[in-house]
């Protein structure tokens, strides 16, 4: 009588363990980070190669850059989902508005266009 719920407590532990792993990878999955990505562009929305553009994270104050290729995008991959970032664009001597990356924003992928009047 005692085997059969002996049998029953171990199968019950060998699907909690096989399920522990998928839970634990679920949440690693989400602690990758985000991606940060878009365009910079001009008045007349054309892409300003060469444009540099700057992230900056808002605990640490360390700053990444990103040299625009000619179609005017840039991306920051695995960025923290705990932490506030400030991003703009130069080009030669003018400069985009900054605008900011909330961590209570809650989209894995955040796209954002930085215009520059470079009138």
């Amino acid at each position: 009588m005692k085997r059969p719920a002996i049998t029953v407590i171990a199968l019950l532990f060998a699907l909690f363990i096989t399920a522990a792993p998928d839970a634990a990878s679920q949440k690693k999955d989400k602690s990758t980070g985000r991606l940060l990505y878009g365009k910079v562009l001009d008045a007349q929305d054309s892409p300003l190669p060469d444009a540099v553009v700057y992230l900056t994270n808002s605990r640490t104050r360390a700053v990444k850059s990103y040299i625009i290729n000619a179609d005017g995008t840039y991306r920051f991959p695995s960025l923290s989902s705990a932490i506030d970032y400030e991003v703009y664009a130069q080009y030669k001597d003018r400069k985009s508005d900054t605008k900011s990356v909330s961590q209570f924003d809650d989209r894995s992928e955040i796209y954002i266009v930085l215009k520059i009047n470079t009138r």
